[in-house]
């Protein structure tokens, strides 16, 4: 019987993009000891987790390129968040 490996963290994808106008970038692990393995990070300080892949690829590359729609709602919001 081998021993198991003690590295649970694995590396599953880098996207590349940006939102509000900077750089960002999101790297995408998969990690044993979490609840949800599958997690996504960026370099903006956002993050989301998953209990499966699936999700994780299509979330972290909206993420970096975000559509017409998700701009203008970002703008939006920002916009109110001020104005108050």
């Amino acid at each position: 019987m081998k021993p198991q490996s003690e590295k649970t963290v694995f590396w599953v994808g880098t996207f590349h993009g940006s939102h509000d106008g900077l750089p960002a970038k999101v790297t995408a692990t998969h990690d044993d000891t979490r609840l949800e393995p599958y997690v996504w990070t960026c370099t903006c300080g956002a993050s989301r987790s998953f209990p499966t892949v699936h999700g994780v690829f299509d979330t972290a590359w909206r993420h970096t390129h975000p559509s017409r729609f998700d701009r203008l709602r970002s703008w939006a919001t920002r916009r109110f968040r001020t104005a108050r």
